[in-house]
């Protein structure tokens, strides 16, 4: 137990009999039950872990999926697990050894004290995070994690793309887990479904973890463009459940009348070039048909994005100061 909790680790597993016995090795004592879902591995990763010491003692549950149904959806049967077994917090750490164990006591104070329902790890405020965190990779999780912030509606989380998190049983109980997204658009898409069921989430800041012997599946330029899409669909779901039909909100008529102005303003300003090249000037009610539709939905979006953000601030509260290396040197 941690601080008189119940703490269950869900790690996703998909080829990872290289590395699963060390993320089990290094898992700090106070966790009470690690649970490993294997995504129909094509290797040895469920003998590996029958083989373990720890499985043996009953420390280490093994769920096997017989259809592989990506990282969300072995996330979301370990959740539903920890949920049906009374867990006070389920912590998800991957199964590839890239997330620091030490790291896990920052997670789950915020929820522990009651200050946030879900936290997440965030690797990139950290002042290693450029150099060690691949290129295209930092540049593709900062791109995804600014769409994000406007898909969910918590503005103030970054690093959306991180798996290292925590989760009350409040939350356990609230999010259906037989809905959630089931590749790697998980993170996000469990974002959105928190907002609207108004949980509080907090970003903790870790180190990031790389070269430990990890081998990623993860295509990024297809993956972007993916979790991209996802997070349009998400965006409108969230409006239509949370400010239309759970509780109305005057902020959708602004992102109507931004989408609008900015639908408008792109084909005048395609009709203004083809006058342009083909008659060699710009007719002046065309210019300024363009710039006030352009006016009209920069402007509405503009405030629509801030009415989201007032609204939402509550559920986004600020990281209280913890002594962090204390605890660490304490713990190890």
């Amino acid at each position: 137990m941690y601080r008189e909790k119940k703490i269950v680790v869900v790690v996703p597993a998909y080829n990872e009999e290289t590395q699963i016995a060390r993320v089990i090795e290094t898992m700090p004592d106070f966790v009470d039950m690690i649970v490993i879902t294997n995504d129909c591995s094509k290797d040895r990763t469920s003998e590996v872990i029958r083989a373990h010491p720890g499985y043996a003692a009953g420390k280490v549950t093994l769920l096997e999926h017989e259809v592989n149904q990506g990282v969300g959806g072995a996330i979301a049967t370990g959740y539903k697990w920890a949920r049906d077994h009374n867990y006070d917090i389920a912590v998800v750490m991957a199964g590839d050894g890239q997330m620091d164990p030490d790291d896990l006591p920052a997670i789950l104070d915020p929820v522990v004290d009651d200050e946030a329902d879900y936290t997440k790890g965030n690797r990139l405020v950290t002042g290693e995070a450029f150099r060690k965190i691949p290129k295209i990779r930092f540049f593709g999780n900062a791109a995804l994690s600014l769409f994000t912030k406007i898909a969910s509606g918590y503005w103030h989380v970054a690093d959306s793309q991180t798996g290292y998190t925590a989760l009350n049983q409040t939350a356990l109980q609230t999010i259906n887990w037989d809905r959630m997204y089931k590749r790697y658009g998980q993170p996000n898409d469990l974002l959105v479904k928190l907002n609207v069921a108004g949980m509080r989430v907090v970003d903790v800041p870790i180190e990031p973890v790389y070269n430990v012997g990890e081998k990623s599946g993860i295509q990024v330029r297809k993956v972007v463009f993916t979790i991209g899409s996802l997070l349009v669909r998400l965006f409108f779901w969230r409006l239509k459940e949370k400010y239309i039909i759970r509780n109305f909100h005057p902020l959708v008529f602004f992102y109507a009348f931004g989408f609008f102005g900015v639908g408008l303003s792109a084909l005048m300003f395609l009709r203004l070039m083809w006058l342009w090249f083909n008659l060699g000037h710009v007719p002046e009610i065309t210019f300024l048909s363009w710039l006030f539709s352009f006016s009209l939905g920069f402007n509405s979006l503009f405030f629509a994005m801030w009415f989201d953000y007032d609204e939402n601030k509550h559920l986004n509260p600020p990281l209280k100061h913890r002594d962090t290396a204390n605890k660490r040197s304490t713990l190890a």
